[in-house]
């Protein structure tokens, strides 16, 4: 603590135009990140169970995302201790923004405002570490080219896919990287059991498909049929129910292979919004019922079907 102390001090007294950063935010930050490095000697000493989320702790991710990526480099030797995340806005809150200021690893993220883009270039931790900050809509299109066009290629460590829509097509497009370990968000309303996706659509955008926010993305079983074609295991899921993680079979030897089944967690967050953009905090079945009308594609047999046909649970 006298030595959090001793770094706010330094901070709030460095000359005015080095202030890049609210200093209350960075003393907070400072905070969360000696308090995780006490967790990951944990992690890495062999003092957390060998499974994902008796590792979670967050300090820039949503949930407990930025534990559990310890928790798998820890066990997965990465050779390039790179990583691409898209999706990241402002890169407030991210999957990789850990991996960047404590493991100094080196990356890509991409984001489709040009106005988050410039705030994280005009961010401390853009020109302390080496991260590259790339605008763009992201299709199955471009992101082979996006990713060239950051200079990556190859051998990754870390692949982070959050886009809110097309993220099944994305990633099965993807083959410009080979990333050792993939983090994917996942539509838990889809359920366990049906593979199905979002159809896809270059343009698609979350908040313009249905006004409930609660129509994008894809199923856990859908990811799990992808990541057995690319060669990748299902290693779980984070407590929250949102993102999965998947591990390069070639590097996943001391790790859990799950079922789809057996690593599904079902999101209980309750942010559905009616037509006036206010929440209105639906669970279970009513959020499924809100969307019950719009359609999905079966991404084994390409067959198209409404929600409401699914065997979700």
């Amino acid at each position: 603590m006298k030595e959090l102390i001793k770094k706010v001090f330094v901070w709030l007294f460095r000359p005015i135009q080095r202030r890049t950063i609210d200093p209350i935010v960075y003393a907070l930050e400072e905070e969360r990140m000696l308090i995780a490095k006490l967790l990951i000697r944990e992690i890495r000493t062999g003092g957390v169970k060998n499974d994902l989320r008796s590792s979670e702790f967050r300090v820039f991710s949503q949930t407990g995302e930025d534990g559990i990526i310890q928790f798998l480099i820890s066990r997965v030797p990465i050779e390039n201790d790179i990583f691409i995340e898209f999706g990241v806005e402002d890169y407030a809150e991210s999957n990789t923004r850990f991996l960047l200021m404590n493991d100094n690893w080196r990356g890509l993220v991409i984001d489709g405002s040009m106005a988050n883009v410039e705030k994280i270039k005009k961010s401390s931790y853009f020109w302390r570490r080496e991260l590259t900050a790339v605008c763009g809509f992201i299709n199955k299109e471009n992101i082979n080219d996006l990713i060239r066009s950051g200079g990556i290629a190859g051998d990754i460590g870390l692949l982070s896919v959050d886009i809110d829509g097309n993220d099944y097509w994305v990633w099965e497009s993807i083959n410009v990287v080979s990333p050792r370990i993939v983090v994917c968000e996942y539509n838990g309303l889809f359920g366990p059991r049906e593979a199905v996706s979002i159809p896809y659509s270059e343009s698609f955008v979350r908040t313009e498909a249905h006004y409930s926010r609660l129509y994008f993305g894809t199923s856990l079983k859908a990811l799990c049929v992808l990541a057995e074609k690319k060669g990748y295991a299902f290693v779980g899921c984070d407590s929250g129910g949102v993102n999965a993680f998947f591990v390069r079979k070639d590097v996943a030897a001391d790790l859990p292979h799950l079922s789809c089944e057996e690593g599904y967690v079902r999101n209980r967050v309750r942010e559905s919004i009616d037509r006036n953009g206010k929440y209105t905090y639906l669970t279970g079945d009513d959020r499924i019922k809100l969307v019950q009308d719009m359609p999905v594609v079966d991404v084994v047999t390409g067959e198209r079907k409404l929600i409401k046909d699914l065997a979700l649970y």
